[in-house]
Formats: C-alpha cells, sequence, structure tokens
C-alpha cells in the first residue's frame, strides 16, 4: 500500500520544520544490515519467495535468542512462495492481553529496464535509500522485525505479550494472503488487544521539511463491480441503435457524472477539523462549515476539489478496465467495463451495487460484484491509551510537528485483522516524502534520516504500549 497523507495542492500551506542533522550508529549500522537483506530478497508475486524472506527474519530472531516455540513459519502446499512468520515476546503478566505489530513483505512487481537502478538491490544515494520495498513495507517490517531482536538482547520483559507478522499477498488482489490466512485458520495465534500496521507515518515538503505526524484509524473497504450488456449482435453493414458499446458507454457516463455524498464519521471529522486550522484561509473555512454541514454544496466544492480531501469525504467509484466487441466487421455482442470502489466506512458493497443500478437506471446493464469480496473495513476508536502515545512521543522526537487522525482511502491488511476483532492503527513516525516515495512505481526510495528516525519513534512506542497495561 501506498502511504498517501494529503492532497500535494494544499502541502504547501502547512507548517513545515528542518530536520536535524543524524550520524550513523552502531546500531544503526546493524539495522541496516538486517533491512539490507529482507529489501534485496524478491518478494514479487511472478518470481520471488516470501518464505525466504519469513525464513531469512526468523534466522534473525533465532540468533537474538527466540526459539523454535516463539517462531511460527507458515505457507500452504498450494502457495509454497506465498509464506510468512508470526514471532512472539512473551509477557510477564498473564492478565494483560497482547499487541501485534504487523507487516506485508511482499512487493509490487519491478522490472529492471525501467529503473534507474537495480529494483533489488539496496543504494544508499544523496541521502536516500532506493529499492522496491525500500518504503513499502519491508521498511516497517524491518523495523518490526528488528526491534524483537534489541527487545530480546536487552534483556526487556514486557508486561504484554508481543506478536511479530510478516505476511504476503498484500500487494496482490488475487493472491494468498497471509494476513487473511491467520485470521481464518490461526487466530488464536495473532489474538491481540491492539495491532500495529502502515498506512500512518508524516509528511515532508520537497525540501525535507517536516509537515504533520498522523495515524491512521480506519480504512476504506475495496470492492469491484462489473458492467455488461449483451445484444445478439449482427453485420456492422446494418447497424441498429440497440449496441452493446452504445449502452455500456452511456452507463460509464453516468457513473462519471455521480458525486456519492458526503459521508464524515469520527475520524475524517477530526482530521479535517486539525487541518482546517493549519490551512487556515478559504479551505479550513469549508472544511469546518462541512463538518457543521455535509450537505453544504458550496464547502463541499472547496474541498473536493483537493483529489486527495475529496476521496476521503465519501465513497468513489471509477472506471478502471474495459472490453467489448468480438470482430471489426461485426456489431458488439457483449461490452463490459470494471467499476472499482472505494467504499466509507458505515456504507455496504450491496448498498454501493444498488445505488449504481440506480444511476445507471438501465435494467438491460448487468451489475455483478467481481471477486475477491473482502471484509468492510471496520474502523477502530479513537482509543486515548492508544493515540496518546503516539503523541506523547511525537512531541519529543518531532516538537512542534501536529499530528491528526486520517481515515486511509487505500487499503491495507488490516481489514482481516478488524473482521475478527482487532482494532488496527496505522502508526506514525516514518516520514514520506511529497509524491509518495515512489511506492508501486519506479525508482522507489526512502530518506535514510526517515527510515533511522520512525525506527527510533516505533521502537520506543512499542515499549510503552508493552508495559501499559
Amino acid at each position: 500500500m501506498r502511504r498517501y497523507l494529503i492532497g500535494a495542492a494544499s502541502a504547501a500551506a502547512l507548517l513545515a520544520q528542518p530536520l536535524a542533522a543524524q550520524t550513523v550508529r552502531p546500531d544503526q549500522a546493524r539495522f541496516r544490515e538486517l533491512y539490507q537483506e529482507l529489501v534485496e530478497i524478491n518478494t514479487t508475486l511472478s518470481a520471488g519467495s516470501c518464505t525466504e524472506a519469513a525464513a531469512k527474519m526468523a534466522a534473525r530472531l533465532k540468533a537474538a535468542g527466540y526459539t523454535d516455540q516463539d517462531i511460527t513459519l507458515f505457507s500452504t502446499p498450494e502457495h509454497p512462495k506465498d509464506g510468512g512468520l508470526v514471532a512472539v515476546l512473551k509477557g510477564s503478566d498473564a492478565k494483560a492481553r497482547p499487541m501485534l505489530l504487523l507487516a506485508h513483505i511482499d512487493v509490487v512487481e519491478a522490472k529492471r529496464e525501467d529503473w534507474t537502478r537495480d529494483p533489488f538491490k539496496l543504494v544508499e544515494e544523496n541521502g536516500f535509500f532506493y529499492a522496491r520495498g525500500s518504503a513499502d513495507d519491508k521498511s516497517m517490517a524491518a523495523i518490526w522485525t528488528d526491534s524483537l531482536i534489541r527487545f530480546k538482547q536487552d534483556g526487556f520483559k514486557p508486561k504484554r505479550t508481543i506478536k511479530l507478522a510478516l505476511t504476503c499477498g498484500e500487494e496482490t488482489t488475487y493472491a494468498f494472503n497471509g494476513a487473511e490466512w491467520l485470521a481464518k485458520n490461526k487466530p488464536d495465534l495473532i489474538a491481540a488487544q491492539f495491532a500495529l500496521n502502515e498506512g500512518g507515518g508524516g509528511r515532508l515538503d520537497k525540501d525535507g521539511n517536516r509537515q504533520m505526524l498522523v495515524v491512521q484509524v480506519g480504512e476504506k473497504a475495496t470492492q469491484n463491480y462489473r458492467i455488461e450488456t449483451t445484444n445478439p449482435g449482427g453485420h456492422s453493414s446494418r447497424p441498429v441503435p440497440d449496441n452493446a458499446i452504445y449502452e455500456l458507454a452511456d452507463a460509464l457516463k453516468r457513473v462519471q457524472g455521480y458525486e456519492f455524498p458526503v459521508h464524515l464519521n469520527e475520524v475524517s471529522k477530526a482530521f479535517f477539523a486539525n487541518t482546517a486550522k493549519l490551512l487556515g484561509g478559504e479551505m479550513g473555512k469549508a472544511m469546518t462549515a462541512l463538518i457543521a454541514n455535509p450537505e453544504d454544496a458550496a464547502a463541499n466544492r472547496i474541498v473536493s476539489a483537493d483529489p486527495t480531501f475529496h476521496t476521503m469525504l465519501r465513497t468513489t467509484c471509477v472506471a478502471t478496465l474495459l472490453d467489448g466487441g468480438h470482430a471489426n466487421n461485426a456489431l458488439p455482442q457483449r461490452a463490459g467495463a470494471n467499476i472499482n470502489c472505494r467504499i466509507a466506512p458505515g456504507e455496504t458493497v450491496e448498498g454501493t451495487q444498488a445505488t449504481l443500478a440506480k444511476v445507471i437506471g438501465d435494467p438491460k446493464v448487468r451489475i455483478t460484484l467481481e471477486p475477491p469480496i473482502r471484509p468492510l473495513a471496520v474502523s477502530p476508536p479513537l482509543d486515548p491509551r492508544i493515540i496518546g502515545p503516539m503523541e506523547s512521543l511525537g512531541k519529543k522526537y518531532f516538537p512542534g510537528v501536529p499530528m491528526t487522525p486520517v481515515m486511509s482511502s487505500g487499503a491495507t491488511d488490516g481489514i482481516f485483522l478488524e473482521a475478527i476483532g482487532i482494532p488496527v492503527y496505522g502508526v506514525p513516525g516514518i516520514f514520506g516524502e511529497i509524491d509518495g516515495n515512489g511506492a508501486h512505481g519506479l525508482n522507489e526510495r526512502i530518506r535514510v534520516r526517515s527510515l533511522y528516525e520512525g525506527r527510533d519513534y516505533l521502537f520506543d512506542l512499542v515499549k510503552l504500549y508493552a508495559n501499559a497495561v
């Protein structure tokens, strides 16, 4: 998943703070070795192996003192290269419920001929680490693994049990998904009071200045629908008004012209309230007005002009794939399109399907759900026991940088944990670039300083939660 925190059009108006200079410590050098090893293991679906990556991380955990009983390596016979691991550092208080650290170790495909550098070799250049997965999500996977190693080596005795799950399949829709498999087949192994995951972070401006910290609290659900028209067809020399491609085009234009209503929840209200204070001006006033009255059309137009704010306000549906016809000289017998919807928390897959049918308004257009049908995201509460430590550490590590909760318009594996009752929070701490670090795209990168500072922040954050019972 790509971390995307706030619209680029509005970013320049936010408060900025320069990053302080930092030298590499011995413990950071050791972390870099772990990070490099993980990054340089190809874990794409086409040619890689998450199973290998999980085994290498398990070996490092065992070298630090974890036993075979503390580590579970898993895969299935049908998907031998899509494995993962769960590691456990047992707490001293039997009454304290565990916490779970989640990260995915699979990455998006990357072709060497398209990249400036080899995507599966970690390159440090001009203050950045370059490689596929350098940011998404092997930065977090490496930090969580490193944290458990350091806890064991330091003799840290947490009150609360700390669990780590490194999983595969997050980046590919139809792949075996380790988080889903664990939730369905090994729920006791990952049972926790709450989980920490990707999706939060921090935002830097183009000059590397800190702008804001965010904690992801909830996300949209992703669901694809197929809309399709059929027709007996015929010879192209005898065109008739009843044409499958034209009927599909009419349906797509109606979907394009429809705007789902504003749907705010506790998290999005908090985000827009905080962002309104930071931005001020016309945009800030419009955000405040929209919180007070979601039906304020004038305020809606102003806020929705920013694509990121627009999608945070509502469910969105957009055409992403198109097919139709069967011969150059024949009237089309079939035409279809994929509609990708990002459904706001509190709305349903079936309700969105019904809305599409109503908007299209043509009984000849068939609308069906496209698998997989993922569980709806369940927004966790803005629990002060979770948010409080994030804020207090944020003030220590990044003084003067505001923090706000945010609902992600993307998707993470957190939905599978939330479906079995584990609230999932996307942690702040790792600051990202204004362009999303090139995640899922070419020349993915992460700022060296951001990775090291995020490591320190998250290590201390986990320790706070581990003893706060």
